[in-house]
This record gives C-alpha cells, sequence and structure tokens, in this order.
C-alpha cells in the first residue's frame, strides 16, 4: 500500500529548461475560462487545431516551436494523447509541460492524472500527484478516481484519511470514489472484507449531512449489493429523498443480482407504475432481464422485449446480450440464436453469450463452433469466453477438448490463466471421474487455488463419492469459506452415500456449532405470467396438501412402471419410508405438480431450481415426462435439463 502523507519529490522527468508559471494558468474551479486572445499565439491555434484533428505527433512537434503553449493548448495534447492511447506521446507532453512551469497548475494536474489512468499508467498518475504541493479537493479526487480504475481501492483509504487530516472537506466526488474503493479493491486474503470500511464512510456521509445526495446514497446502495447486504441496500434505497432511475437500477440489480429475481421484478413494476417521467434504461433492462432468466418466467421475458423494441433498446449490445441469456435460461435457445444472428453488431460479450447458451443446455461442440465463428470474425477473446467454453465442454464431458482450450489461453492469447479458469478445469475433469487429474491441476496450480477451485473439487467429489478427495477439498474450504454451510452440506452427502452415518453426524454437529443453516432448496414456476415459488418441506404453502396427496398417487403408479426411489440422497439415519416421504417434499417435485394440474395440456413446464437438481427429482421428471406426455424443463445451478418422452437432454449427466 502506498503512503501519500509526504511531501513532494522532485520531477522524476528530465527538463527541457525551467520556466516560470504563466500568469494566465486557470484556477480548476473556472474551467470555463480562455486565455485572451492577446496571449494566446498563432502557433498555439496551429497546435490546438492539430489536436482538435487527433494529429497528436505534428502537434506536439510545433509545441517546440512555441516559446508561451497556453494553459489550452497543453490542455488539449493531454486529451489527444488519451484519444490516441499513446504512452510515450504522453511522456514527451508532460515533460514539456514541466519545463514550461505548469507543474503546479492543479487543473493540468488533474487532467495529466486522468490521461495516465486512461491509458493504464498509474504508476505515472501516482508521481503526477506525488510532485504537486497545490493540491485542491479536484487534484484528490482525481487519483481517487485513477486508482479505483486501477482497482487499487486500498490505496484510497490511507489517502481519505490524509486528506481529512489536512483540513480538505470531501465532496459528492469524493464519497463516490471512496465507496467505489470498497468493492474495487483487490484483496489477496479472501477472509478480509472491506464491508467495515465501506459502513464507515457511510457514517461520514451521514455525519456531514451527504445523504440528501442522490449520487452518493446511489452509490451506497450499490456498495452494499456488492458485498450481498440486500437488506441494508434496500433500507438505504428506502431512506432516500430522491430517487433517479440509476438509483432505481442499483436496488433492482441489487435483488438481481444477490438471489432475489422476485423482488427485482417486483421493484421494477413498483417503478413502472408508481414514478411518474421515470423510464428505464438500458441497465435497468439488463437487471430485469437476468431476473426473468433467473426464474424462468418466459411469458414474463417476452413482455419485455417488446418493450425494449418499443423504447428502440434493441440496438443497446449489453441488452441484446442479456435477451439471447434470458431466453436460453428459459429454454428458448434457438429464439435467442435468432436474436444474435440479427445483430448488425456484435461485440465479445455478445459471442460469450451466444456460447455460454449454448454450454447451458449441454451443447459443447455447437459452443465451440460458435467461438471459432467469432475468432474468425476477428474478435478478441476475453477471459469470460474461456470460462463458458470450459463450462460448455464441462456439461457436455469434452475433456480433449477442454484440455486443449484451457492450453490455449496462455499459448495463443498471451491471457494469464485466472482462478474462474482453474476451477473451470477442475470441475471438467472431476466430472468425468478423473479426480486425480483434478487433483494435479490444483497442486501445480501458479496462484492460490481459492473457494472456486477447492469447491468445483468437492462437488466433483459428490458426483463420484471419493471420501478422501472429498474430506481433503473440505478442510480447506473450511479454513477458507468457515461460515460456508453449503460446504459442509456436500461433505455430509458424500458421507451419507457411503453410509458414514457417524460421520454425517459431526458435520451436523460442526453446522449446529457454528450457527449454520442448510440453504433450503427453492424451486420456481410460471403459470399465467404469474410466478410461484416452492420450498422443501414447505408446510405453509397454501397448495402443499393437494400437492403431496397428488405426487403420492403418482408415485404409486410410477412405481408399477420400475420407479425406485432414490434414498440415497437423504441425510438421515431413519427408514426407507421416512426417506420417501421426504424426497416428495422436494421443491422441485412440488413445482412439477403444480404445472401439471395448473396448466394447460401439452404446455411446457419450465422450472427453476437454486440448488444441484438431485438425482431422485431427476428420475421422477423423467417418469413424467414420459407419462405425462409433457414437456419439462428444469434450470439447476449447473445446467438446464429438456425432459422428454422419458429421456434428459444431459444423459443423465450433470
Amino acid at each position: 500500500m502506498w503512503l501519500f502523507c509526504h511531501s513532494p519529490q522532485q520531477s522524476h522527468f528530465p527538463l527541457r529548461k525551467q520556466r516560470r508559471l504563466h500568469s494566465h494558468t486557470r484556477h480548476p474551479t473556472s474551467v470555463t475560462l480562455r486565455p485572451s486572445s492577446t496571449t494566446t499565439t498563432n502557433t498555439n491555434h496551429l497546435i490546438q487545431s492539430l489536436c482538435n484533428k487527433g494529429n497528436i505527433k505534428q502537434a506536439i512537434q510545433a509545441l517546440t516551436l512555441e516559446p508561451n503553449p497556453t494553459q489550452r493548448t497543453y490542455e488539449l495534447l493531454i486529451l489527444s494523447c488519451a484519444v490516441a492511447n499513446s504512452l510515450s506521446d504522453a511522456v514527451t507532453v508532460h515533460r514539456n509541460l514541466i519545463s514550461d512551469g505548469f507543474d503546479e497548475d492543479p487543473f493540468l494536474g488533474t487532467k495529466l492524472i486522468d490521461m495516465y489512468s486512461e491509458l493504464g499508467a498509474i504508476e505515472y498518475a501516482r508521481k503526477v500527484f506525488d510532485e504537486m504541493s497545490n493540491r485542491t479537493i479536484y487534484v484528490y479526487n482525481a487519483f481517487f478516481q485513477a486508482l479505483t480504475r486501477a482497482s487499487y481501492g486500498l490505496d484510497v483509504f490511507g489517502l481519505f484519511d490524509c486528506m481529512n487530516r489536512s483540513g480538505i472537506k470531501p465532496d459528492r466526488f469524493t464519497y463516490t470514489y471512496a465507496l467505489k474503493a470498497c468493492v474495487v479493491s483487490d484483496v489477496s486474503d479472501a477472509s478480509i472484507s472491506l464491508l467495515p470500511k465501506g459502513k464507515e464512510i457511510h457514517a461520514h456521509v451521514l455525519r456531514h449531512g451527504f445523504d440528501v445526495n442522490v449520487h452518493i446514497m446511489t452509490t451506497l446502495v450499490d456498495m452494499y449489493a456488492r458485498f450481498g447486504c440486500v437488506s441494508q441496500a434496500g433500507h438505504v434505497f428506502n431512506q432516500m429523498v430522491v430517487k433517479n432511475v440509476v438509483s432505481w437500477s442499483a436496488m433492482i440489480a441489487c435483488y438481481a443480482r444477490n438471489g432475489k429475481p422476485v423482488d427485482a421484478l417486483r421493484l421494477f413494476g413498483e417503478m413502472m407504475v408508481g414514478v411518474d417521467d421515470l423510464m428505464p434504461n438500458s441497465v435497468t433492462m439488463v437487471s430485469v432481464l437476468q431476473a426473468c432468466g433467473a426464474l424462468a418466467g418466459l411469458e414474463q421475458g417476452k413482455v419485455l422485449h417488446a418493450y425494449i423494441l418499443r423504447r428502440g433498446l434493441d440496438s443497446v449490445l449489453p441488452v441484446l446480450a442479456s435477451l439471447i441469456t434470458m431466453y436460453a435460461r428459459c429454454g428458448e435457445l434457438e429464439v435467442g440464436r435468432r436474436v444474435f444472428d440479427q445483430m448488425v453488431k456484435r461485440d465479445v460479450v455478445s459471442w460469450n453469450a451466444m456460447i455460454s447458451s449454448y454450454g447451458m443446455h449441454g451443447f459443447g461442440q455447437k459452443a465451440i463452433q460458435v467461438y471459432d465463428q467469432m475468432v474468425a470474425s476477428k474478435i478478441v477473446p476475453s477471459p469470460i469466453t474461456f470460462v463458458s467454453l470450459l463450462g460448455a465442454c464441462s456439461h457436455a464431458g469434452l475433456v480433449d477438448e477442454g484440455k486443449n482450450l484451457f492450453e490455449s489461453i496462455t499459448r495463443d492469447h498471451n491471457m494469464r490463466l485466472t482462478v474462474e479458469h482453474y476451477a473451470c478445469m477442475v470441475d471438467l475433469l472431476g466430472r468425468a471421474n478423473r479426480l486425480d487429474e483434478a487433483a494435479k491441476i490444483i497442486q501445480d496450480m501458479r496462484i492460490e487455488p481459492g473457494p472456486k477451485v477447492w469447491g468445483a473439487l468437492l462437488g466433483s467429489c459428490r458426483i463420484h463419492c471419493n471420501v478422501e478427495l472429498a474430506e481433503r477439498a473440505s478442510k480447506r474450504l473450511f479454513e477458507l469459506e468457515p461460515t460456508n454451510a453449503g460446504n459442509y452440506v456436500l461433505l455430509a452427502e458424500i458421507y451419507a452415500e457411503a453410509r458414514l452415518w457417524d460421520e454425517v453426524l459431526k458435520v451436523k454437529q460442526l453446522l449446529q456449532t457454528q450457527g449454520l443453516l442448510k440453504k433450503p432448496g427453492c424451486s420456481w414456476i410460471e403459470v399465467r405470467k404469474k410466478i410461484y415459488s416452492f420450498e422443501s418441506v414447505d408446510e405453509f404453502n397454501p397448495h402443499v396438501e393437494q400437492l403431496h396427496a397428488f405426487l403420492l398417487k403418482l408415485s404409486t403408479e410410477m412405481k408399477e412402471y420400475g420407479y425406485q426411489p432414490k434414498t440415497k440422497v437423504v441425510l438421515y439415519d431413519v427408514d426407507e419410508a421416512e426417506k420417501e416421504r421426504i424426497l416428495l417434499g422436494h421443491s422441485e417435485k412440488l413445482a412439477v405438480a403444480f404445472g401439471l394440474i395448473t396448466s394447460s395440456k401439452g404446455q411446457t413446464i419450465r422450472i427453476t431450481k437454486n440448488l444441484r437438481l438431485c438425482e431422485d427429482c431427476h428420475s421422477v421428471t423423467k417418469f413424467v415426462s414420459k407419462f405425462a406426455d409433457r414437456e419439462i424443463l428444469v434450470r439447476d445451478v449447473n445446467r438446464i435439463h429438456h425432459f422428454k418422452d422419458g429421456v434428459c437432454s444431459c444423459g443423465d449427466y450433470w
């Protein structure tokens, strides 16, 4: 972490010759002022004209002929360097600026910091800041922005405290950047959270009366949302005196990103009905489409698509990418493909959406074909491209193809492997029961594996009931994520399948000791544009008695055709009859039963599950699709299962 409370140092940039600070230098608070015609020479006009035309090289050459360049001239030179994305030209302009005596100009100082930030040269921006003695709030804010943009959020806090001690009062921009720093900081230790720092800044905002500022409060909503603090974000949102479209969008996104899609759609409805003259923008629609996709709410998604067309938002690339993903998550892969094919322009996010869509449906080869078309179209893949590709290979069991793509990340694209890439590779090998290779991948990693990698290994151990390796993975996960109940549950499931009931009891006791609760299974189904939710063993749902009776009768009939309940998934050492009763209460079975009772004959049933589909529910849904003659789509956390005529599209590989 950098230390900022120090005296300005000597310039690191060599000088042509020292000149006095020009009398026409303007103060950063007076950014609209321009040098008078009496002080501006023809050469200054020439330099400015060249800058406006994008001829930065010629402008720098002309600078050597101008004895008295103006502040406006240097402003345009700095902006031109950023536009040209030329660090070498930026350093040359900076060197000349110093020799012409503008190195203590606060306005140009902020422009230099902005320029170096846009060029990704944070060290140069730091030098500009360090060497300025005349630091107004504008200079601090410029450097705050540069640090957050470069993900050096941790360094903002020391500077923030130093600025306060120096007597400079923060403004709305200062607080905004400080809050953003809480979520962009690259913290290597997973146990360290900057949420307390965010709460500290929140208190600072309240003490200094900035809680009426819509920009700061919206940033607070986003900050809490990114830490998963949904209730705190909602409290800030509800207390806001003034809300704009960005505020509403931030809260909708909070719900959509944190597993509360129903609340996201509810809030969007309130925004549309209850707020006059407030039109959703493209950012709003991206989050709402995400919520629709999470619930497999196809009918509501179609309504949103129509609204997007009416509003002319169908030319916005992030919206179109979200549409592709929404249709794929609702099981309408071909509709998403049509949206993709009709796009006039595609960016890497659009291609990634299509690759991911094929992947979640288990069409690994098609995902690879789209990737090949993307490369042929001269689109440079991103790290997320390979996360989607490796995920697609994992769901389709394409081990060799996945290994080749994994190696190509560094070999062909000169990218650094991320934790997500390693996690996908471990998942790919683990699902294919090549657990030794998966463990070797982790052993050879050049970066810290982290929870995602160990979690992928533990999930694979659950599929293949590898107790020894599961214990190794869970030990690391308990250290890295001591409060993640899901890891304990996975280990308990592995012990249960191995009939190690004493070990199951120990894990359950460990959960209770730490005050952790197993995440309840929850499923959603859309019927006539309304979303219904069901939880496992849900005694308070008004439909539950009717659904249980229906499922009991259905189970009895299916047994006559060969159905055998897979009671090994039950984590209780009870008799078989009780295990079967517990299985009938699983949320996805309740949703399937509700869909059969309430929807029209022949209508496709679409269900979303918040956890992995259990083996018994998978087996039951195959039977139902055959004997009820229904197509059933179930999307769990891994992929989409398309059941038809007693067969699942996953080929029982998930």
